[in-house]
């Protein structure tokens, strides 16, 4: 196959998949090494910059999925008939940014940043499925580690962590850093 029709085949299957799906589970369907897929994607995701398609190309860390543009949303919404997502809180957004710079982070970690109690706003964030349990930490009580989700990329249109903007330099110094294993014993 040609890179237009390998193109056509990674477009079909991202379309099938409809979550993000792992690249190498691409490079399996299509018979492509990692280099070679890398540029088919390229040109798809050029292929529907030019024609001005209703979807985009993203890339989630080592994923990719087909998504319909932002810019589309509210008449997606309106023909499906689907409410409105509720936005976050001030509180949940604050919780989904420690999580997010500081990851994994523990509960107790979120707390001694924000110095009120998080359960509430990180199981809720976890039950919108934006961050997720990420282990557990090896030191006594083994409190459970979280950390941001794909959604949670997909939701703020970033492909990595590395996207997020920098934090202010002089808030930097002052966050706490997580426990580790060797510190807490």
């Amino acid at each position: 196959m040609n890179v237009a029709e390998l193109s056509a085949a990674a477009e079909a299957i991202l379309f099938a998949a409809g979550d993000p799906l792992p690249l190498e589970r691409l490079c399996m369907a299509l018979s492509l090494q990692e280099s070679e897929l890398h540029s088919v994607l390229l040109h798809l995701k050029d292929q529907l910059e030019e024609r001005n398609s209703g979807l985009c190309l993203l890339f989630m860390d080592n994923k990719a999925q087909l998504c319909t543009r932002p810019a589309y949303a509210e008449a997606i919404r309106l023909a499906l008939e689907t409410r409105k997502p509720p936005s976050l809180t001030q509180t949940a957004l604050e919780v989904l940014s420690i999580v997010a710079y500081r990851q994994p982070v523990t509960k107790s970690f979120v707390e001694q940043i924000r110095g009120v109690d998080s359960g509430y706003t990180l199981s809720s964030l976890a039950d919108k499925g934006l961050i997720e349990e990420a282990g557990r930490l090896e030191v006594p009580g083994r409190p459970i580690l979280y950390k941001t989700t794909d959604l949670f990329l997909r939701t703020f249109g970033i492909s990595s962590l590395e996207e997020l903007p920098p934090l202010p330099p002089d808030t930097v110094g002052q966050l706490p850093l997580m426990p580790t294993e060797e510190s807490a014993g």
